[in-house]
């Protein structure tokens, strides 16, 4: 039997099957992270382990907050995500529309060289990042978490891929009504570009809110520390504690789940449009 479009009933549903297992493959882990941090300490070391917990022990995330200070990692986090994606957005758009619109020598070359960048590992460019933050005076400081991820090649790609594909008739007719390139980019190409802009958002957000590596090499105050660097101190005092690793994982990681339930429409869109015209 086929469907309509010519695919057997059979092969549909082996594909749905196949789906479903990579689906509950994947939220596995989550969803044991979930059980492990409502479970009571003795209950955390069962054998075999239990998916539902036998008491809910809500308590452990509010211990979280009182062991250490989780609500201050959380505003640092906040504040620093907050200034990258701020940043990437406003130097991807204005550099996308550069690359895309304006005509001007060596051009193609620079875009190439740019994008050449995001070839580079960042285990080259780590000692000389940070001897230049050491060099600015920039360590134990939040310049150093913020300023160095404000440029994007990738967001700079994503985002001119995409203004290539509005038509050049609405610049045109903006520009003989004397609207300059700020207010062309501004009020026709931005408002244009809503789901590509917040799935540039949304991979920032991620990879900010993530990062850990980079924090703990330039961040020595605790008074400065992100959630990543704060789990893995919660992690080095209460290892034997797993529940409440568990809560304070888990409330970190709920805001970028979150977030990327919220940003998939636009995100699946702006996968279907961008890269129709190179």
């Amino acid at each position: 039997m086929l469907t309509s479009r010519g695919m057997s009933v059979w092969t549909k549903l082996g594909i749905y099957l196949v789906l479903i297992a990579m689906g509950i493959t994947m939220a596995a882990p989550f969803l044991y992270m979930i059980s492990t941090a409502l479970k009571a300490p003795d209950e955390v070391t069962t054998m075999p382990p239990t998916w539902i917990p036998e008491r809910l022990m809500w308590e452990n995330f509010v211990k979280i907050w009182t062991l250490f200070p989780f609500g201050r990692f959380l505003l640092n986090t906040i504040f620093v995500t907050a200034s990258i994606v701020l940043g990437v957005v406003t130097t991807s758009c204005l550099a996308a529309y550069a690359f895309a619109r304006l005509e001007w020598p060596w051009r193609d070359a620079l875009f190439m060289g740019y994008l050449g960048t995001m070839m580079i590992p960042f285990a080259v460019i780590m000692i000389p990042l940070y001897v230049l933050m050491k060099n600015f005076n920039w360590l134990d400081k939040y310049e150093a978490l913020i300023i160095p991820w404000l440029f994007s090649a990738y967001g700079t790609f994503l985002l001119r891929q995409f203004f290539m594909t509005i038509p050049m008739e609405l610049e045109e007719a903006a520009i003989i009504d004397g609207a300059s390139r700020f207010r062309i980019l501004t009020t026709i190409i931005i408002p244009l570009s809503k789901p590509v802009l917040v799935t540039l958002a949304t991979f920032t957000f991620l990879g900010s809110w993530n990062s850990f590596l980079w924090p703990l090499l330039v961040i020595n105050s605790q008074d400065k520390y992100v959630l990543t660097i704060g789990l893995n101190f919660l992690q080095g005092t209460y290892f034997t504690q797993v529940n409440l690793v568990m809560a304070g994982v888990t409330l970190t990681v709920l805001p970028t789940v979150i977030l990327f339930l919220f940003g998939q429409r636009y995100f699946i869109e702006s996968v279907a449009i961008t890269g129709l015209k190179a």
